[in-house]
């Protein structure tokens, strides 16, 4: 009966007409665009004959398909007929090798149609080369790679592949190179966002023009249920592949047929994306009132405007300097008619896709046809310089674009001012900008429990030895080193703290998506590379995200301001090992179910992008080299002084990075072996090794909270002398003590480390004026001390054990010690690290004591005010007495 069932079932019929009709979509689409391009705007570019070359390539590809299902494609593999299995492999052959290429066509084109728009636009116009570069290289090495799929080649069209021919795997293939699809697809769609929602349009004309550029969201949602469909012919095809005959492949015609029929849907609606921008003529010709409402609304005036369109406002007419100024489109051109009587105003998709027009152009006289034929949307976004703007039309301009400052609303996705500098910010006005950055921190947190917990499981899977092991966590820790002081300082230096923290999060979400190949490929290699580049991600988020925190309010608290920040990072850290353990990796066994992690890093990868254009909108403020060095200068006595000839806070930044590399490198070495430790001192623990780690990283949070507190009492070189004393105890007793004391003992070192990072980062950058981002980033990159010590502790462990080992962190915490002491006993470098606290007429004071006092006042404030109390009535002196205050 099973077997009845089986032999009537065919998923063919539903492939072939799928692929057809998504195909013949697809192909009308290409006709409209050629229409609208030849008989309206009549030029062909670069980007119409790549969609031509994308065109063909999907005809044979669907066409491949289409063929597959008359021989057996969409069928179990033991009801296709055994004439039909050569056949069927080379559909399957002609399938793969033209997928690549067809997507590769489709995304030249669009890359090609976003060169037009960036004439001025330097840096998108550089991201959009990068891009069009990585789609091709991409796309031409996944193409040969199918091409010589099986050596010798022939062997792709075999029913039985003799022992002596090797073939690559082609669904893990695909798998692997998913994200490179994705990655490509989600930078195709963000790319001219940035161009779109800056130009001054309506809000009607705003959307249209948006949403027209958004449709290649289709395509990367259509890629992520490709990729489910794949990972489902991937797992049945590695349970069942211990023969060399296709039918002992677990039915891979039968199950890849639906991830042959969604990659045909991938291209078709590419091209379908792809062909949308280049159709807008043909529909406002064809269909000329569909936009009239949005041209009436713009000449008269209605609800489709709010206050931050560009258009003028009845409330300010009257007033030509109030008069929002138009757009560059109307401004040259407001002589040239128009055939549909708008008095040339057109709107913005008008001028998409129509040939450029010279600045000779503009001072032709009117000729009764329609000029808006020659404009396009490159002149709109950068207009030339007209001779017909004299010194008064730029005077106005420039008066009205003044005036248009402070009227944009939310749909103009912000106010995009530049806001006040973080170093004048008191601690109320920068609360907004800390709490979203400190999301960051949060996210970083997270990932390295994640990291911890994937890297295990893989060593455990794999089997791989104990140096491979340490190679996985220095490449992690080998990125802070590289990406601080390459690409994460042109950034930083170059455009500031918004742009760090977008590249960051790009970075970190491909290293996330990279983890899929390494996953698929259960490859040793490939794992280490996406450690690499998540490291390369979150270094670059911290190269600007722990000045921003310590530098962005009153620099009297910028210690404890880092150590909540870094209490939260430190919260991430503890909830992303246990949701891994127990929710995330709980079924990952074997190295098929590597395969299932996709799906929790592509959630992270989205959320890196949807946090990336949030951080591109959103007005955080930030902190120029002069406003830095004017900072320094109210105690220029202090941050000028020198020892040795050297100056003091130059001195101080040395110590500092030593410092950083040395109790970095303790904390990832004391990290690395926790929970053998804990086997070894307390082996017959009912609680388990993982739960007291569990415990140690909650310590670790609380303890940043409390150093945040003690912020509030104590210099912070005091309390960087004393963490640093701690661990060197703690970690002296850990080499001798067993039972619950040892156990103890190691909680506490993670309990000690906690607020240290944040007291040495936020104390070196102060001083520093116009270099302190140059300090953040030898700061940041001394974070790769945890890519040096664990590697020195290893065969100290070897020869003497984990206990003994401890003595390699009783070392690097004592040189990490040389730091507070430099500080507290230099009178020069005491005075310069110290917090400086304003006093009330603005002069300063270094110490705590005024400070206690405003801190006491204003929580007591805060707290009456979460509880609804009134103040406390004072004491009053009535007849002679003094009245006590309520109880």
């Amino acid at each position: 009966m099973a077997e009845d069932v089986t032999a009537n079932q065919n998923r063919g019929n539903q492939v072939l007409a799928v692929t057809v009709a998504l195909f013949v979509a697809a192909t009308f689409a290409v006709i409209l665009r050629f229409t609208s391009r030849i008989g309206i705007v009549k030029r062909i570019s670069a980007d119409d004959y790549a969609m031509i070359l994308a065109w063909l390539i999907a005809f044979g590809f669907s066409f491949s398909i289409c063929y597959g299902t008359s021989v057996g494609l969409g069928r179990h593999e033991a009801n296709v007929r055994p004439e039909d299995h050569a056949a069927l492999r080379k559909s399957e052959y002609a399938f793969s090798v033209l997928y690549n290429p067809a997507l590769m066509a489709t995304k030249t084109s669009i890359c090609l149609f976003y060169l037009t728009l960036a004439k001025n636009q330097q840096i998108f116009k550089w991201t959009t080369i990068v891009t069009l570069i990585v789609v091709n290289v991409a796309g031409i090495a996944l193409t040969f790679l199918n091409i010589f799929q099986c050596r010798p080649v022939n062997g792709a069209f075999r029913a039985i592949v003799p022992e002596n021919i090797r073939c690559l795997d082609i669904i893990a293939l695909y798998l692997s190179s998913a994200p490179i699809n994705i990655i490509t697809d989600l930078a195709l769609l963000f790319l001219p966002m940035p161009i779109l929602t800056a130009m001054r349009l309506p809000r009607n004309e705003k959307l249209i023009l948006i949403v027209t550029f958004s449709f290649g969201a289709f395509v990367a949602a259509v890629d992520v249920v490709r990729i489910a469909y794949l990972q489902s012919a991937s797992l049945s095809r590695v349970r069942g592949s211990s023969g060399t005959s296709i039918a002992n492949e677990r039915d891979f015609s039968w199950i890849a047929s639906l991830s042959f029929m969604w990659s045909a849907v991938e291209v078709d609606v590419g091209i379908i994306c792809a062909c949308v921008p280049g159709v807008k003529p043909l529909a406002a010709k064809l269909f000329p009132k569909l936009l009239g409402r949005i041209k009436h609304a713009r000449e008269y005036g209605s609800h489709y405007h709010g206050s931050g369109d560009a258009q003028s406002d009845a409330r300010v007419d009257s007033n030509p300097l109030a008069t929002p100024p138009r757009s560059p489109a109307k401004a040259r051109f407001s002589g040239l008619g128009h055939e549909n009587g708008t008095n040339g105003n057109m709107d913005s998709l008008n001028f998409m896709t129509t040939p450029d027009m010279n600045t000779h152009d503009l001072q032709r006289p009117h000729t009764g046809r329609d000029e808006a034929e020659d404009i396009d949307l490159v002149d709109f976004l950068n207009p030339p310089k007209s001779p017909s703007f004299n010194k008064r039309d730029t005077t106005m301009t420039a008066s009205s674009t003044k005036a248009r400052k402070g009227s944009l609303t939310v749909f103009d996705f912000v106010d995009m001012n530049s806001p006040k500098s973080m170093v004048r910010m008191s601690n109320r006005e920068s609360l907004p900008a800390l709490c979203f950055v400190t999301v960051l921190f949060f996210l970083w947190g997270f990932a390295y429990g994640l990291l911890s917990i994937l890297n295990a499981q893989f060593q455990r899977i794999v089997r791989v030895s104990n140096a491979q092991a340490q190679g996985l966590h220095a490449a992690y820790f080998a990125a802070y080193f590289i990406a601080p002081l390459t690409f994460g300082r042109l950034v930083f230096n170059k455009w500031g703290f918004r742009q760090t923290f977008i590249v960051g999060l790009c970075v970190y979400g491909t290293g996330t998506l990279i983890f899929w190949p390494s996953a698929v490929l259960v490859s040793y290699p490939a794992f280490l590379v996406s450690n690499f580049i998540v490291g390369l991600g979150v270094s670059t988020l911290e190269l600007g995200g722990n000045p921003f925190i310590a530098l962005c309010g009153p620099p009297e608290y910028a210690e404890i301001r880092l150590n909540i920040s870094q209490a939260v990072q430190a919260i991430g850290s503890v909830v992303s090992p246990i949701l891994a353990q127990k929710v995330l990796f709980k079924s990952i066994t074997d190295a098929p179910s590597l395969i299932d992690i996709q799906w929790t890093y592509l959630g992270i990868a989205l959320f890196d992008v949807v946090l990336a254009l949030i951080f591109f909108y959103l007005p955080i403020p930030e902190a120029s080299d002069e406003d830095l060095q004017r900072l320094a200068n109210e105690r220029e006595d202090v941050n000028t002084r020198k020892v040795g000839g050297i100056t003091v806070p130059y001195i101080t930044l040395t110590f500092g990075v030593f410092s950083q590399f040395c109790y970095v490198g303790g904390q990832e070495a004391v990290a690395g072996v926790f929970l053998q430790y804990i086997d070894i001192v307390r082996p017959s623990s009912d609680i388990g090794a993982f739960n007291y780690q569990a415990i140690g990283h909650t310590v670790f949070a609380v303890g940043r909270f409390l150093s945040a507190l003690a912020g509030l009492l104590f210099e912070p070189r005091w309390i960087l002398m004393f963490l640093y004393i701690c661990l060197i105890i703690t970690s002296t007793l850990a080499m001798s003590l067993t039972g619950y004391a040892g156990v103890a003992m190691i909680v506490l070192i993670l309990f000690f480390e906690s607020g240290v990072f944040s007291i040495i980062f936020a104390m070196c950058l102060r001083g520093l004026g116009s270099r302190t981002k140059l300090g953040s980033v030898v700061l940041t990159a001394a974070t790769s001390g945890g890519a040096v010590i664990p590697v020195i502790m290893d065969p100290v462990n070897h020869s003497g054990g984990i206990r003994y080992g401890f003595c390699v962190p009783v070392a690097v915490f004592a040189f990490g010690l040389l730091l507070p002491l430099y500080a507290t006993f230099v009178p020069a470098a005491r005075q310069q690290v110290d917090p400086a606290h304003k006093r009330s007429d603005g002069s300063s004071k270094s110490g705590h004591s005024d400070s206690r006092r405003k801190f006491g006042r204003n929580l007591g404030n805060i707290v009456r005010r979460c509880k609804r109390l009134p103040d406390p009535p004072q004491t009053e002196h009535i007849e002679g007495k003094v009245s006590e205050p309520a109880e």
